[in-house]
């Protein structure tokens, strides 16, 4: 499978730990066999996937789920390409003494490359390996608090549903976590099968969030404050009018420093990081409602449509009605 990012995916590994909620396990490994199954069909490989999702525990036996369901296992830690870590109800004390060695897996994974989510209370493991130190992350609303508490360095945001950086996802619940998979599916697989799969499992999820910022996170790791700071304004004022020039005024910078401290720490020039937040912002709604392509321009900054729909092509190769219509339509591959 060719991985439009970082190589090919071979293999899932979906964590599975005593108090594991098994809905939230099982649902990852449809997500993912799910896509597997559309990608094997695309490329004319039949109906075998072409990756495994395995589910593992930290001995490589079954484990005894919230639910007290028995769930069997395929083996132990090991290495692979994306690591899901559902949500757990247990006292994460407990669980992380029961389980010591997940920790290191953790770390030996996420330095050779892997890509590491968490849902909900499942953020725990990525934040007690040290992951997450200084970086930005996420968790479900009723573990903020002990969160916080537990781990000073993490910068928790509570207003996010999904979080990234340095390929290291949360997911704030059930749903968010469903947009981060389509995310991934995406990453891996081509838009084509993340949109085939949000069109059998999403197309009726009512969202009370748009899940339009993920991908930037790779993008604050920088050790410009300034910036930063910049990146978080214009994640929450995106749809404003306003020019550049009184944003670097505003922050003790000529325009000029401005554009060359923003595009060195960023990799991005401040217009362009603007037009991606928009633009993956209107592929959320476009995707999730029915607001007219005007309304969605609107909402995302932009007052005249024919424009945005124009920059919208630049950056998807389709026009918003063709990338609404691949989610609607009715997939004829079954």
């Amino acid at each position: 499978m060719v991985n439009h990012q970082s190589g090919a995916l071979r293999r899932v590994s979906i964590l599975a730990t005593d108090g594991v909620f098994a809905s939230t396990l099982m649902q990852a490994k449809d997500f993912f066999h799910m896509a597997g199954i559309r990608y094997a069909r695309q490329q004319g490989l039949g109906d075998q996937p072409p990756f495994e999702i395995r589910l593992v525990s930290p001995d490589g036996q079954p484990v005894n789920s919230f639910s007290n369901v028995r769930v069997p296992v395929d083996g132990g830690l090991e290495a692979c390409d994306v690591i899901i870590l559902p949500a757990f109800w247990d006292n994460f004390d407990a669980l992380s003494r029961r389980y010591p060695q997940v920790l290191d897996w953790l770390r030996l994974q996420h330095a050779s490359g892997t890509a590491i989510c968490g849902e909900a209370s499942g953020v725990f493991w990525m934040a007690e390996a040290g992951l997450l130190d200084g970086k930005e992350a996420t968790t479900y609303w009723r573990f903020f608090r002990e969160f916080a508490e537990r781990f000073p360095k993490v910068l928790l945001n509570q207003d996010k549903h999904l979080s990234d950086a340095d390929n290291l996802y949360c997911a704030g619940g059930v749903t968010s976590a469903c947009d981060l998979y389509i995310y991934l599916i995406e990453r891996y697989c081509g838009a084509g099968v993340a949109q085939g799969v949000a069109r059998d499992i999403l197309y009726e999820v009512q969202r009370s969030y748009t899940p339009g910022r993920i991908g930037f996170g790779g993008q604050k790791l920088h050790q410009d404050v300034t910036v930063l700071q910049i990146q978080h304004w214009l994640e929450e004022h995106y749809a404003d009018k306003f020019r550049f020039e009184d944003v670097a005024r505003e922050h003790g910078m000529s325009i000029r420093n401005f554009m060359r401290r923003f595009q060195g720490a960023t990799g991005d020039k401040p217009l362009h990081y603007l037009q991606r937040l928009r633009i993956e912002t209107a592929k959320s709604l476009l995707s999730s409602t029915r607001k007219s392509i005007k309304t969605i321009s609107y909402e995302v900054g932009y007052d005249d449509a024919s424009f945005f729909a124009r920059l919208f092509r630049q950056h998807t190769e389709l026009s918003p009605n063709q990338y609404r219509r691949q989610f609607q339509q009715k997939d004829q591959q079954g």
